[in-house]
């Protein structure tokens, strides 16, 4: 236990550890290494994020941030290796395009890895996978389709008709 300044003792936070791919639940001693089986995949019937869930879903998040870290520095590099050098202008033109289109997908991917990493924090918080309009549990299909989902897919809907609504206006 931990004291805090008004002198009440609380559980020290979980202790976690990356070495092969374990994470570790609970607190103090007694927490246990939560270890996924291969080819794991969460279904409806096991308890709603539950420490497997979680740590699924947690390597989920974290394999996709790599990935869009990893292309945006790929781009990076590439605008970095050389300018324009075509002498057509047509040509010019095609690669300033291309580059657009390029800069215009990595601010995409920026903005998503800013939403992934949310999705982390809320998973160490214990409040990933549940609707932050209802509070009820969001379901793993939509969790797998979309890992930074926030609403469920009733509250999604609301909120888009609303969007559309006020839109019209």
């Amino acid at each position: 236990m931990k004291k805090v300044r008004s002198g009440k003792a609380r559980p020290a936070p979980a202790k976690k550890s990356t070495a092969r791919g374990a994470t570790r639940v609970g607190v103090g001693k007694k927490a246990k290494r939560v270890v996924l089986p291969t080819g794991y995949r969460p279904t409806e019937n096991e308890t709603f994020m539950s420490s497997r869930m979680r740590k699924y879903f947690r390597q989920k998040l974290l394999k996709w941030r790599g990935e869009l870290v990893r292309e945006s520095e790929e781009t990076l590099q590439s605008l970095q290796e050389g300018g324009i050098v075509e002498p057509d202008i047509a040509d010019r033109a095609s690669v300033e395009t291309d580059r657009s289109l390029e800069l215009r997908t990595r601010d995409r991917a920026r903005k998503l890895i800013v939403k992934i990493d949310e999705a982390l924090e809320r998973i160490e918080k214990g409040t990933y996978g549940y609707c932050e309009e209802t509070g009820e549990p969001i379901a793993i299909s939509r969790l797998e389709a979309r890992p930074i989902a926030t609403l469920s897919i009733e509250a999604q809907e609301r909120h888009e008709r609303m969007e559309r609504t006020h839109r019209d206006d």
